[in-house]
């Protein structure tokens, strides 16, 4: 093997190694904003229809659910922007893509299923399905504040088929915080860091 090969073969190590690099950034990239917008839409719908229900009384609590279409509309307007900025797709962003794309279909079918044999079975199986999601998402990413949280909701999921509808909703609203809107505020946090770090090269 000659120098110049020799040469070529460190080249393209070097290559590999940045690109290796390049795609764990990439993997821990500011999606923050999908966990947040979720997370504070779900956390808003539960603490208003508690409120809605046991405080008011009021027999059209459900009303307070008319926040997921004002959620999805800032969902598409985030996907639409993150397309155009996306400059390479990863294993990782396109598996991740794809869980979540998934549980969005879930989230709607379990919808027509619950509007069907009556809403007051839907709250563990939300939970379950934000466990789920937030588990495999901090898998990948090799994020622990997602995994703990999407763990800790498994077992909330086997916990609240046991309360009352009114308790079920709180602790709904619980599992969203732990497992969407804390672990997406630190997500947001790394990646900050992460960027101030890089800028400072």
């Amino acid at each position: 093997m000659s120098t110049s090969d020799k040469d070529f073969t460190a080249q393209e190590s070097l290559q590999l190694i940045r690109s290796m690099i390049e795609t764990t950034k990439s993997s821990i990239s500011d999606k923050s904003h999908f966990f947040l917008i979720w997370g504070y839409a779900t956390l808003v719908g539960c603490l208003l229809q508690y409120l809605l229900m046991v405080i008011v009384q009021y027999k059209h609590h459900y009303f307070a659910w008319f926040v997921t279409p004002v959620a999805l509309l800032f969902h598409i307007v985030f996907v639409i922007k993150d397309t155009k900025q996306e400059k390479i797709k990863t294993f990782i962003g396109e598996t991740n893509k794809q869980v979540w794309m998934t549980l969005g279909f879930s989230y709607l079918i379990l919808g027509f299923i619950f509007s069907k044999i009556g809403w007051q079975y839907s709250f563990p199986f939300y939970i379950l399905l934000y466990g789920i999601g937030t588990y495999i998402s901090g898998t990948l990413l090799k994020f622990k504040p997602l995994k703990i949280g999407g763990a800790f909701c498994l077992f909330l999921a086997a916990l609240t088929p046991y309360l009352e509808y009114s308790l079920q909703i709180l602790v709904a609203a619980f599992a969203i915080l732990i497992s969407y809107i804390i672990p997406g505020h630190l997500l947001r946090n790394k990646y900050r860091k992460t960027k101030i770090t890089d800028n400072g090269r």
